[in-house]
């Protein structure tokens, strides 16, 4: 494992603004166009009162966060575990921070444990959670 990687690491953030267009394009790419995520109109009259980012895309600034610290063995077989606490809306501002909490040996091989989370411009919470890496690749 390399030797950058260590308990209590703290992870470079990854800082991302949310856009409607940013939206629309993960709908294109997703094919899901649920109304909540692209129809500022009908949005507007739900107890959300506007367009969300789609779950996923927040997600993927997760994923993000995990690539760069942890390159091929993340996207390898990385795991995450998280929950939504929050949208994350066009004009959003997220963070996502990241530390590692923990690393294991089972069977000769280290499993990295980080705690995740991603915030808006606010404060509040959007996704929150742990990924777990097993480390494959010499660095």
């Amino acid at each position: 494992m390399s030797k950058e990687i260590c308990l209590g690491k703290i992870l470079s953030p990854v800082v991302r603004n949310i856009t409607q267009d940013k939206i629309n394009l993960y709908a294109e790419a997703s094919g899901d166009f649920n109304p909540i995520h692209v129809d500022e109109s009908f949005a507007a009259r739900t107890a959300l009162g506007g367009t969300v980012a789609h779950g996923m895309l927040v997600l993927s600034y997760i994923s993000e966060i995990m690539s760069r610290a942890f390159g091929r063995d993340w996207s390898s077989g990385g795991k995450l575990s998280m929950r939504f606490k929050a949208p994350a809306r066009p004009g959003d501002e997220v963070t996502v921070t990241g530390k590692v909490d923990s690393i294991e040996e089972r069977d000769g091989v280290s499993y990295v444990t980080c705690s995740l989370s991603c915030c808006n411009q606010k404060g509040e919470t959007v996704v929150a959670g742990e990924a777990t890496v097993k480390m494959i690749s010499e660095r």
